[in-house]
């Protein structure tokens, strides 16, 4: 299906994906409803606006790129399709976080594991932030049709790839609850290289999926279109304004894009909807921002006698949420696994020189088990971070994340857990990714050498491939940005549809929830047209 088509008169003569070779000056747009961001929030509210014949366009700041650009090579992926080219990160660099950019948001680069919010979960947001709308009951016809239009199922147990099945084994052999995630795939080749974009479009993403859905429903898209800020008075916003840049260089083209709608839905994720709303002077009376959540992630490497390859099958088919409720006081976590690319896996290797070169000569036949942390769960006194702006560069962002007690103990605790598992699945060698890194030959080794080691900030390698909060939903005027219904307090017609408004973690991969708030929340959406 071709989305780049011929003109007519120097009409376009059916809707279409713009780049931004296809803005040459400056253009004023009028809709309904224009969207920013095309990830899972902004892709699923989208369709359901259209389908109730809304007119509706979207922004999106990356570029749009489809299976005939995915050469499965890091160098090209990154910086194409993640923010900052793969380098995004906490102010001090204790933390990297890796966060799609292109049309499809994350869910173009993301490893395919869909799962629906955790009971627990809902039931905290409910008794503590008054969002008793949130019922299983009222998601679950929304997770159901989502599930069918994305193929959501089980990934097979013959099917998974060895660095998987490590987990498997050794989560059984010590008893732990172990599961199989479900993967929103059709067809898939069992590659491997889903954070790098789908060669095949099997991954059942936003680009593949329900964008196009819209598009033959009457979307208009715009992609290299970075929005600058929303106009607004009155109590109301009447334009997003928005810089378009070259695909080519992703260098602006000094061409703005204003699009003048009649509601404006927020949809860029946990880091780039506050950023925007704060580029816009909208500060959500002090809140928006706040309260940001990264589930961080701690790294646990195994060597293996015989060959894992763990750049090779489904990124992630097995997870344990056995310490995902450790007591009160005691930060959870949860356990799976990550694809070990070359690239990615040097990034993240510790040590320097020999010892760094050593550890990547043994990449095929290690594996991993990454533990990570929920955050948010513990109480107002677990704040998370903050998004705020650069004071010269618009369109950079500080995230400042303060790793502080009971984080290390957490981190701790998943190490030593994981070093069990992997033992008990036949690993030979175990290493924690500290600085210096922490090498156990044996189980006996685990408590003796782990509790040597620092946990503190840029002494344990931590990363994130989950952002949560910053536009926080509650019912209550004083400690939220939205409403019940995602509505922007103090605007009548703007809206935030995207994981930054849940007001904790989640515990789980967050792709799939964020899909249903924003088909659950899209008809009040609609109604303010």
């Amino acid at each position: 299906m071709a989305w780049r088509g011929a003109t007519a008169g120097g009409q376009w003569k059916f809707p279409l994906i713009f780049t931004g070779d296809d803005v040459g000056e400056d253009l004023r747009v009028d809709c309904d409803v224009c969207v920013v961001g095309s990830g899972p929030g902004g892709a699923v509210l989208a369709l359901a606006l259209v389908e109730k014949g809304l007119h509706v366009v979207m922004l999106e700041e990356g570029s749009h790129k489809t299976r005939r650009d995915f050469d499965l090579t890091e160098a090209t992926a990154f910086p194409a399709l993640y923010q900052d080219h793969g380098n995004r990160a906490t102010d001090d660099l204790a933390i990297l976080i890796l966060q799609g950019r292109s049309v499809g948001g994350g869910t173009t680069v993301n490893w395919c594991s869909s799962f629906r919010p955790p009971p627990r979960v809902l039931t905290h947001w409910q008794e503590r932030y008054g969002l008793e709308h949130l019922t299983e009951e009222a998601l679950r016809p929304h997770f159901e049709a989502l599930e069918r239009r994305l193929h959501i199922a089980e990934w097979p147990l013959e099917r998974m790839n060895s660095n998987n099945r490590k987990l498997w084994e050794g989560l059984g052999a010590l008893g732990y609850a172990r599961d199989l995630i479900r993967r929103n795939v059709h067809n898939c080749a069992n590659l491997g290289y889903c954070g790098l974009g789908c060669p095949i479009d099997a991954k059942q993403s936003m680009g593949v999926t329900l964008i196009p859905d819209a598009v033959e429903k009457g979307l208009v898209v715009y992609a290299n279109a970075w929005a600058r800020r929303l106009v607004h008075s009155g109590g109301r916003v009447s334009a997003v304004e928005a810089e378009v840049s070259d695909p080519a260089t992703d260098l602006p083209k000094g061409v703005t894009l204003t699009v003048h709608a009649r509601v404006t839905a927020v949809c860029g994720g946990a880091i780039n909807s506050p950023a925007l709303l704060l580029r816009s002077e909208l500060n959500g009376g002090g809140r928006v921002g706040q309260r940001t959540f990264l589930h961080p992630v701690v790294v646990s490497t195994a060597e293996y006698d015989e060959p894992i390859e763990p750049w090779s099958g489904a990124p992630q088919s097995v997870s344990s949420h056995h310490f995902a409720e450790r007591g009160p006081g005691q930060v959870g976590f949860f356990l799976e696994v990550a694809p070990a690319l070359p690239m990615l896996s040097a990034v993240n290797t510790t040590g320097f020189g020999v010892e760094h070169r050593a550890q990547m000569a043994r990449l095929p036949f290690s594996g991993n088990v990454i533990g990570i942390a929920v955050d948010g769960l513990l109480g107002a006194e677990d704040a998370g971070g903050t998004v705020r702006l650069h004071r010269t560069s618009p369109r950079r962002v500080h995230v400042d994340y303060p790793i502080r007690a009971p984080y290390p103990e957490a981190f701790h605790a998943a190490m030593r857990e994981m070093a069990r598992i992997q033992f008990a699945a036949g690993a030979k060698i175990v290493r924690s990714l500290q600085m210096p890194a922490q090498e156990m030959k044996s189980p006996d080794d685990i408590d003796r050498v782990l509790g040597s080691g620092s946990w503190e900030r840029l002494r344990v390698r931590v990363v994130t491939a989950h952002q949560m909060g910053g536009c926080l939903m509650g019912s209550d005027p004083a400690r939220s940005v939205v409403d019940e219904a995602l509505a922007y307090r103090g605007l009548d017609n703007l809206f935030v549809v995207d994981g930054s408004v849940f007001p904790t973690a989640l515990g789980v991969n967050p792709q799939e929830t964020i899909m249903g708030l924003a088909r659950l929340h899209a008809p009040g959406v609609a109604a303010a047209v």
